[in-house]
């Protein structure tokens, strides 16, 4: 369902959400605030409530979309801070990965991605 090859892409909602915004709210935010495609079958994205422990991540399907609802019953996310401007945060699916995991977005200690181009 979140499978890493289906979903190269994965945009924050900047800030906080309100949460009783369903599929055509958040889609609707989506489409109008963030100026991006909601159907976009390679795209998720994420929002969090104002308190950090919940969030709800959408992502259209071939005829509908997919709701995925996380509520924590104890912690909190590890929500990144943004930019004023910014309305979205652009991040890599495994850095979707390890905030799920209640962990930061940047982790300073995990061996970055390498991109080769050829076999030495």
């Amino acid at each position: 369902m979140l499978s890493n090859d289906l979903t190269p892409r994965v945009f924050l909602a900047a800030g906080s959400t309100d949460m009783r915004k369903s599929i055509d709210g958040l889609a609707a935010i989506v489409q109008y605030a963030f100026d991006l495609d909601p159907f976009d079958p390679g795209v998720l994205f994420v929002f969090c409530n104002r308190d950090a422990s919940k969030l709800k991540i959408l992502r259209w399907d071939h005829n509908g979309f997919w709701l995925y609802y996380r509520r924590l019953e104890r912690g909190r996310f590890r929500w990144p801070k943004s930019a004023a401007d910014e309305m979205t945060i652009s991040i890599s699916h495994r850095q979707l990965q390890w905030l799920l995991d209640g962990l930061a977005t940047e982790q300073p200690r995990a061996h970055s991605p390498v991109n080769a181009k050829k076999i030495a």
